[in-house]
């Protein structure tokens, strides 16, 4: 059995905002996958589909950011050997919007959420895909930003990334994660900056 864990808080006040992209793309998973429909399962929503003949649960801490790996120490603790892999997408302020990040394990790079789950876990050594949300434009504080939904002339490039973001994490449950690594960490979604015309002679 594999898990694709989301990270985000909970509650509708949180739920456009930069710091639920990992519940945005376990949500836009469910639908692609025709997943069963959510239950409350310890600290975490969960909803359970198959794929490639696999058992999958995809999973929403809710506990708050800061504390995500408590409810994912539960699940892995309450299914005891079934887990056989597990992966974490989690937002990037180091990346722009439109770049998506697959990594195996590393550091936390300040994110929260991903140190709560490593000091639960006792490891780094586990899956992470990165969806980049871009640095704050001053005056505004990273902590500040990443609880604003995402600006109105984001969406369309939001939900290309959503959609390369389902792209990743069916090859990594098809054929692991440095695969999908090899195939998706050079993407960048963004338009191509437009060339400004040179001046006539």
């Amino acid at each position: 059995m594999k898990l694709i864990v989301g990270l985000g808080n909970p509650g509708a006040k949180y739920a456009h905002t930069r710091h639920n992209a990992g519940f945005m793309l376990v949500d836009k998973m469910a639908a692609l996958l025709g997943a069963g429909g959510e239950k409350k399962q310890g600290q975490a929503l969960v909803r359970a589909a198959n794929a490639n003949g696999e058992r999958l649960l995809l999973v929403k801490p809710q506990a708050y950011m800061n504390l995500s790996g408590d409810p994912l120490w539960e699940l892995i603790r309450y299914y005891k050997g079934d887990v056989e892999d597990f992966i974490v997408i989690h937002d990037d302020l180091d990346l722009p919007l439109g770049r998506l990040r697959v990594k195996d394990s590393g550091g936390t790079g300040g994110h929260r959420g991903l140190k709560s789950i490593t000091e639960r876990l006792g490891s780094d050594q586990y899956d992470r895909l990165k969806i980049g949300i871009g640095r704050p434009p001053a005056p505004l504080t990273a902590e500040t930003y990443v609880l604003q939904a995402f600006a109105p002339d984001e969406a369309a490039l939001l939900e290309q990334v959503l959609a390369k973001g389902a792209e990743v994490l069916r090859m990594w449950m098809a054929e692991g994660c440095v695969p999908a690594m090899n195939a998706f960490n050079g993407t960048d979604l963004r338009p191509a900056p437009i060339e400004a015309e040179s001046e006539s002679k």
